[in-house]
């Protein structure tokens, strides 16, 4: 049965598809530190009259070869504490690219599983968190089934083809001003440099005659 709020009213069944490395840039980009809690009961915890089936992380590892060793195991350990608090997470092997940088992209397999799962589960509401133009056509054949979509991410990085269409838009960017400062970024960031202050020149005193 259809859960229903304390007026009667339908609880929607909510799908979330989380695009971890585009909301993951978004708040790196604001100086803080991503709280995955508050942003699952932002998007539909019980406050918001919703009823969540399953919030589901998409996430890139960095490729499995001893010069990302490191970076990767921070990964794993990341991804662990997800499926540890109740998301589902499916993640992708990355490959190197440019020196310093990896590729991992998860936006087909997202794609592809937006679909499957709203068969499957049957959602009234699947909210997609990115704010990548190329899941505009994901969002389109979604309202085709006739489920509701609605795009999580903050203006900077939302392209204008998803946003049209999607049905709504939910704004991040009020949650992200709650999410704790990155103490870390924010000190690795240059600081200006204050200006010093000009000491006054004094000319040395010329003798006095006789």
């Amino acid at each position: 049965m259809p859960k229903k709020n304390s007026d009667g009213s339908h609880r929607a069944r909510v799908l979330v598809l989380v695009d971890e490395s585009n909301v993951g840039s978004s708040v790196r980009t604001a100086g803080r530190g991503l709280d995955w809690i508050k942003l699952r009961d932002f998007l539909a915890g019980p406050a918001t009259g919703r009823d969540l089936i399953e919030m589901v992380v998409y996430a890139g590892l960095p490729p499995a070869t001893p010069a990302w060793q490191d970076e990767r195991d921070k990964k794993n350990k990341f991804v662990h504490w997800l499926r540890s608090n109740g998301f589902m997470v499916v993640t992708k092997d990355g490959s190197p690219a440019e020196e310093g940088h990896y590729k991992a992209n998860v936006d087909v397999m997202m794609a592809i599983d937006a679909i499957e799962l709203s068969v499957e589960m049957r959602p009234d509401l699947v909210i997609l968190v990115t704010g990548d133009a190329d899941f505009a056509y994901l969002a389109i054949k979604l309202r085709r089934h006739g489920i509701r979509v609605e795009v999580a991410s903050v203006a900077a990085n939302l392209g204008n083809t998803l946003r049209s269409a999607a049905n709504d838009v939910i704004d991040l960017a009020p949650l992200l001003r709650t999410f704790e400062i990155n103490v870390q970024d924010s000190a690795s960031r240059p600081r200006p440099q204050q200006q010093r202050r000009r000491q006054p020149r004094f000319r040395p005193l010329a003798p006095r005659n006789g």
